[in-house]
C-alpha cells in the first residue's frame, strides 16, 4: 500500500481541515484525484521555491554591488537595480544587463573610485 500524507483537504461542506494529518492510500485514488493531488504538490513546491528565492533576494538591496560567475565566463560585477519575480536584474560596469538567480549572487568588493567623476557613471539604455 502506497500512502501520501495531506495536511489540508477540502470537505464536502467547503470547509478546510487545517493542521490535520490524513493518511491517503493513493492506490485507491481515481485518475482525476491523482491528477488533482499532483497539481497541489507541484503548486506547493513552486510556492516554496518562490519563497526561498524571495528570502535570498532580501539579502541584497537595490544599489548594492554584487558579483556572480556565469558558466563559461569570467566573474561579473555590477549593481543590483531591480527585483523580479524569481531573479534580480544586475547592470554590469560596462552596461550589460543580466537577470540572475539571487542564490548565485555574492557581495562585490567596492571598486576603487576614480578621481574623475565621469568615470563612475554607467550609461543606461532606454527600454
Amino acid at each position: 500500500m502506497r500512502e501520501a500524507w495531506l495536511d489540508e483537504r477540502p470537505l464536502a461542506t467547503g470547509n478546510w481541515m487545517r493542521g490535520v494529518i490524513m493518511r491517503v492510500d493513493i492506490d485507491k485514488l481515481t485518475e482525476a484525484e491523482l491528477i488533482d493531488l499532483n497539481n497541489r504538490v507541484v503548486a506547493r513546491l513552486e510556492f516554496l521555491a518562490q519563497m526561498r528565492a524571495h528570502a535570498q533576494m532580501l539579502e541584497f538591496k537595490i544599489g548594492d554591488r554584487v558579483s556572480f560567475q556565469p558558466d563559461g565566463h569570467r566573474r561579473v560585477v555590477g549593481m543590483l537595480i531591480r527585483y523580479n519575480r524569481k531573479t534580480v536584474t544586475v547592470i554590469t560596469d560596462d552596461g550589460q544587463r543580466w537577470n540572475v538567480s539571487p542564490r548565485l549572487l555574492g557581495r562585490a568588493d567596492e571598486p576603487q573610485r576614480s578621481s574623475n567623476p565621469a568615470a563612475n557613471i554607467v550609461p543606461l539604455r532606454k527600454t
